[in-house]
């Protein structure tokens, strides 16, 4: 016969708690390698354009960022969403429970209260910013003041131009939190 564990919610939810801490731990990870991956490909394409001399691989550079800067936004939010549902769902809850005295999971609130966070925040979206938007828009200026211009090409680059105004707009809105 076998024993089976008494199963209550305050259990369920560390249980759950583990686990949405360790995909958040996961994510992070995976953003943060992202930022990595994004200058080390963007710079072995500006090495084979300078190699080769064809601008229009230059293009190559923002359709890398688009891809894996939304990837990025995309794991940052999930991120952050995961923060404050601890903050404002499992934690209350929890508390409730358990009758503790105080916030369960302080850690969640306790980091968000520190001065230079606001500073920090500001200077990594900086950061984002350059990576993902500047880098691949001097790419494309600098194929717009190549010979290698021709119509089709000027076209794909008004259309990464755009979708890259979209990427620093989320950006941007996503920063605020």
């Amino acid at each position: 016969m076998a024993v089976t564990e008494d199963v209550n919610e305050s259990r369920l939810l560390l249980a759950e708690y583990d686990r949405i801490k360790e995909e958040q731990k996961t994510r992070i990870g995976f953003r943060d390698n992202l930022l990595y991956f994004t200058l080390a490909a963007s710079t072995a394409v500006l090495a084979i354009t300078v190699q080769s001399q064809q601008a229009q691989l230059l293009l190559t550079i923002p359709a890398i960022c688009l891809v894996l800067g939304w990837t990025y936004l995309v794991n940052d939010e999930k991120i952050s969403a995961v923060g404050s549902y601890i903050r404002d769902q499992l934690g209350p809850r929890l508390t409730e429970l358990t009758g503790a005295h105080g916030t369960v999971f302080r850690w969640e609130t306790y980091h968000r209260d520190d001065p230079s966070r606001v500073t920090r925040k500001r200077l990594q979206t900086a950061v984002d910013l350059f990576t993902y938007l500047v880098l691949p828009g001097i790419c494309m200026t600098a194929f717009w003041c190549s010979p290698a211009v021709e119509p089709l090409l000027v076209i794909v680059s008004l259309a990464q131009t755009l979708a890259l105004g979209v990427l620093g707009w989320q950006f941007l809105r996503y920063a605020e939190r």
